[in-house]
């Protein structure tokens, strides 16, 4: 072993801890091969071992997590054929079940030494407050006091050697994980302990002779329950993972026109799965980036020329089962004790925009479930990744147009009548001591054009500022607004907000403001309306306004062909506002009824508004 590895591993108490309790318990097992005695009934031992693996490889679930239940079948063991080949057989087939789930080696030989060292302690414990304190003449309730002893000392000791480990780790062991882990090994130790009680009550009754039928009925519904529960424990973790990652999804799209879109990742990536470390690289106009990290991370390390073309031409998610067997250039961004990652592409019409990694300490920590929900993941983050260079380039495209726009105005207008009134004003200067009436007259005419200049710049100046909603927001937007209708005509306003106020576009603010303007002007000009109610709710499924007054109404037959032959703002421009979000716009008026105008966003129109944003928000 190196020197650098001798001090990485010095550096890690846990890793030391667990060592020690390897090496104690397998030393123990060592020393118990001298102690077995013969048996008479290997037909029973055989499929006590078998009921032994499965409960093991299927733990039931206890209160937010899961257990093993096999407890009572150790038990049956050290009862019938002693402690010694008890201890062996537990180690053993731990052993073997930690290989066939592909843990890693130092997992593989503590997981067995833990439980055995517990089991002694238990046993010896037991034992000699059995021999010096508790003197029964029933039989029976001896064997269950026994037994409770057992069990209560094995929990105690296992759990007492896992706090150890995990409060070593570098990791902070919160007390909601020891809560939750406790509880469910309190619910193991109620259940092992009663189905023991029911074996000796059974046990203990003439039934005629005990074979190994007799086992294999008394314990098969045991590991019936085993089988059960772990299935449905898996059925329901994989549900748990459809709806998280369902709502992951779900909070992305919601966020993606607001620049902290990637906080719902960071966020709740953990409810779809655990890890340790997590980086997502972006590849933006050919600058590739750290997009967003959580963990121990090595932010500072510079992405060099090989790392690029590693995440360029990375198509398919790469697995890292161990990095010490499958070095990558990307591992460095991790600290040295994360051994597994899987390295997620962000593809989208062959073009890699990114790249999700992720972490863990263990080796061949992650299954095929779980690389199948992060390859889910990513396509959905590829899919919005490029969404958002779409955007940004639409928004770079509308803010060149718009600039070439403002050019063209200012160039055909602004700048030709300046350049006409300079001319004229050139003119009258030299025509000042001929023609003092021609002089005054071009004089004029230029200060009409230069008036006329100056109302233009004003009114492109204005239309450049932030519109209302953008400074202030739409309900802000729409009181101070009835505030200044209050005051300058003398009509009675009551607003109304419903629901939990939701992020709108500019875009959809803009024009539902613009609708609610031009509805009470209408009602000012034409209605001779003493009251008008406004009434803006968040509902479920879409946003409604409504304005309704108690005026004299209209018919909306006359006011739809006026508009057409009188071009202003009105109805056909509400419309067509309506329409470019998406919305449906409906009016009733009856006459000497008064008149309601809505105006109803769904939630799909609400979502996809931004994209008209940049382009259309200030005209």
């Amino acid at each position: 072993m190196t020197k650098k590895k001798v001090l990485s591993f010095i550096d890690s108490p846990d890793r030391l801890f667990m060592t020690a309790i390897s090496i104690m318990g397998w030393l123990v097992v060592y020393l118990q091969i001298d102690e077995i005695q013969s048996w008479n009934d290997p037909w029973v031992f055989g499929l006590l071992l078998i009921f032994l693996v499965i409960c093991e490889y299927y733990p039931m679930p206890v209160y937010r997590g899961f257990s093993s239940i096999s407890f009572p079948v150790v038990f049956v063991i050290y009862f019938i054929f002693d402690l010694p080949l008890a201890v062996i057989s537990y180690a053993v087939i731990m052993f073997i079940i930690s290989v066939m789930k592909r843990r890693p080696l130092r997992i593989i030989f503590f997981n067995p030494s833990q439980l055995i060292i517990s089991l002694l302690v238990g046993a010896s414990i037991s034992n000699w407050l059995m021999t010096n304190y508790i003197q029964l003449s029933n039989v029976v309730m001896l064997h269950i006091i026994e037994l409770a002893l057992l069990s209560i000392f094995f929990y105690s000791v296992n759990n007492l050697i896992v706090d150890i480990v995990l409060f070593l780790r570098p990791q902070h062991y919160h007390f909601k994980v020891w809560k939750q882990k406790f509880i469910s090994e309190l619910n193991s130790l109620g259940i092992s302990f009663v189905y023991g009680c029911l074996f000796l009550v059974l046990g203990s009754q003439n039934r005629g002779e005990i074979d190994a039928f007799t086992f294999f009925f008394f314990f098969s519904p045991l590991v019936g329950l085993a089988l059960l529960s772990s299935s449905i424990v898996r059925l329901r973790k994989e549900r748990n993972r459809l709806k998280a990652l369902f709502s992951l999804t779900s909070n992305l799209n919601k966020m993606l026109p607001s620049e902290d879109w990637l906080d719902a990742l960071k966020t709740s990536f953990h409810d779809l799965i655990d890890v340790e470390g997590m980086i997502l690289w972006t590849n933006e106009n050919g600058q590739w980036k750290m997009n967003t990290h959580k963990g121990k991370i090595q932010t500072q390390v510079p992405l060099t020329e090989d790392m690029v073309m590693l995440l360029q031409n990375l198509k398919q998610p790469l697995m890292i089962a161990d990095r010490k067997r499958e070095p990558n250039l990307i591992d460095v961004y991790f600290e040295p004790r994360q051994r597994s990652f899987v390295y997620a592409p962000l593809v989208v019409d062959q073009e890699t925009v990114g790249v999700f990694a992720i972490s863990r300490s263990r080796t061949r920590s992650f299954n095929h479930e779980e690389i199948q929900a992060i390859a889910t993941l990513s396509n959905q983050l590829a899919v919005s990744i490029k969404t958002r260079l779409l955007i940004a380039e639409k928004e770079k495209r509308s803010i060149l147009e718009e600039r070439n726009r403002i050019a063209r105005d200012i160039h055909d207008g602004v700048a030709q009548t300046i350049a006409g009134a300079l001319m004229k004003l050139e003119t009258a200067q030299r025509k000042w001591g001929r023609s003092s009436e021609e002089t005054q007259a071009l004089v004029a005419d230029s200060m009409d054009q230069l008036r006329g200049s100056l109302k233009q710049v004003r009114q492109s100046i204005y239309a450049l500022r932030p519109y209302l909603t953008e400074r202030v927001g739409l309900q802000s937007a729409i009181k101070q607004r009835i505030s200044t209708f209050e005051k300058e005509t003398g009509l009675s306003f009551s607003y109304e907000e419903r629901g939990n106020i939701k992020p709108l576009s500019s875009m959809v603010e803009k024009i539902l403001y613009d609708t609610f303007q031009e509805s009470v002007q209408n009602i000012v000009k034409h209605a001779d309306a003493t009251k008008v109610d406004v009434l803006l709710s968040y509902q479920k499924e879409h946003i409604l306004l409504r304005v309704k007054d108690n005026g004299k109404g209209f018919s909306l037959l006359e006011a739809m062909m006026k508009a057409q032959k009188e071009p202003h703002f009105g109805i056909l421009q509400m419309n067509d506002g309506a329409e470019k979000i998406g919305a449906s716009l409906q009016i009733d008026s009856k006459q000497e009824q008064g008149t309601e105008i809505s105006i109803m966003v769904p939630k799909m129109g609400v979502e996809e508004g931004f994209e008209y944003d940049q382009a259309d928000a200030s005209r």
